[in-house]
């Protein structure tokens, strides 16, 4: 029957007193002609990079569950949440793959939703993720929040959209007015999006035309037939691979260009502008996305750093926010949080690293389990000395 199966049977909608989900509209018709919605954004090289690396970056942290105790925090192991997140949220999928969706839809949409299966205690069992642009997201007049999940007739449902608690969804809204929802940064700079749509299909139709996209043909007499000679010459010299061809001209006739050259109108240029456009969109550094030109070995590493601290950071509060508002039961929510780790992310080159361990280690404040646990390394027994910090030895 599949995932919507079990859904709680619908029941009569509340009063819909605020709607918010209404977003959609901001897909469509752009100036340059060219129609921008989340599948034909997409296909552009620039979107699908930005979100591409955003999700896999955020999908390939590590995602523990913690608990507060009175020195700080200890990661939990006996906790249900912790298989689900970190393993398996659901038996069809990877938390990686869970997570790349979800991301995936965050940046194309704006929200990212998913169902919420839990047991007869409360406890969550399992996470499936929704589509953004089936669900509507609106409030009753007592400011409760309902989702209504519409399904197709493809999914051979008779019970009609399904409406579910603000308990059974997940649900991680991008920036938004409202505090409800996130409007999808496609939507809000549609403008831009086709304007790389446009400059690509420019581009293809410059090269399917040949490296001359336009001329015309001089002859100094009358011709009795000007298709077959026009047809004659687009047959031996239009498409990229006749573009170098040499052209023979009989009885007198010259060619004279009137199209615009790609260097003259700054095609590149433009081209190469849209790409750093939709980089700039996401806060992506030039450099992941293929442009090099500013970029270099003295800074490489700082532009790194700057996307940990300034691109992924604020994703990263969004979703251990929302996951502990979402999942945790209410008296839990005061014992256990969720944290994505980005430490590894910030590391710096092993030379630093050491040297960073030695001043820390030689400080007092870092003992050698200390060290091997951030380089992923088993720890030395207790009684070997693993836990002792160099104070606690000069004190002895």
């Amino acid at each position: 029957m599949g995932i919507l199966s079990m859904f709680f049977k619908s029941r009569d909608k509340p009063t819909d007193y605020y709607s918010g989900s209404n977003y959609s509209f901001l897909f469509g018709s752009t100036t340059s002609g060219k129609a921008v919605n989340e599948f034909t954004a997409m296909q552009t090289t620039a979107v699908y990079s930005c979100v591409r690396i955003l999700s896999e970056a955020l999908a390939s942290l590590p995602l523990h569950v913690y608990r507060y105790t009175p020195a700080g925090k200890e990661r939990v192991y006996d906790h249900p949440l912790c298989y689900i997140l970190h393993d398996e949220p659901n038996s069809e999928m990877t938390s990686f793959v869970f997570r790349e969706t979800l991301m995936s839809h965050l940046l194309i949409w704006g929200n990212a939703y998913a169902q919420i299966i839990r047991d007869g205690a409360g406890r969550v069992v399992a996470l499936y993720p929704l589509l953004p642009n089936k669900m509507e997201v609106w409030r009753d007049k007592s400011g409760e929040i309902y989702y209504t999940y519409s399904r197709t007739s493809d999914e051979n449902y008779k019970d009609g959209p399904a409406i579910l608690r603000r308990q059974d969804v997940l649900h991680i809204p991008g920036l938004g007015f409202d505090g409800l929802l996130g409007y999808s940064p496609i939507a809000m700079a549609k403008n831009a999006v086709g304007m790389t749509i446009a400059c690509e299909e420019y581009g293809a139709s410059f090269f399917a035309n040949g490296a001359n996209p336009g001329g015309v043909l001089e002859h100094p007499g009358v011709l009795k037939d000007p298709k077959k000679v026009r047809d004659s010459w687009n047959d031996v010299y239009r498409g990229s691979n006749n573009a170098h061809k040499v052209a023979v001209l009989e009885e007198g006739m010259k060619y004279q260009q009137i199209g615009i050259p790609p260097e003259e109108a700054q095609f590149l240029e433009t081209r190469k502008f849209q790409i750093n456009e939709i980089a700039r969109l996401y806060r992506i550094p030039p450099h992941m996305v293929g442009d090099l030109e500013k970029s270099s070995f003295s800074n490489i590493e700082q532009q790194s750093l700057e996307f940990v601290k300034y691109t992924l950071d604020p994703w990263v509060i969004r979703w251990e926010q929302a996951l502990q508002r979402s999942l945790f039961l209410p008296k839990e929510k005061t014992e256990y949080f969720i944290k994505l780790n980005v430490d590894g992310l910030l590391r710096g080159d092993y030379q630093s690293r050491m040297n960073g361990y030695a001043i820390g280690r030689q400080n007092g404040w870092l003992s050698s389990n200390d060290i091997r646990l951030l380089e992923d390394l088993n720890p030395i027994p207790e009684e070997e000395g693993g836990n002792l910090k160099l104070h606690q030895s000069l004190k002895e």
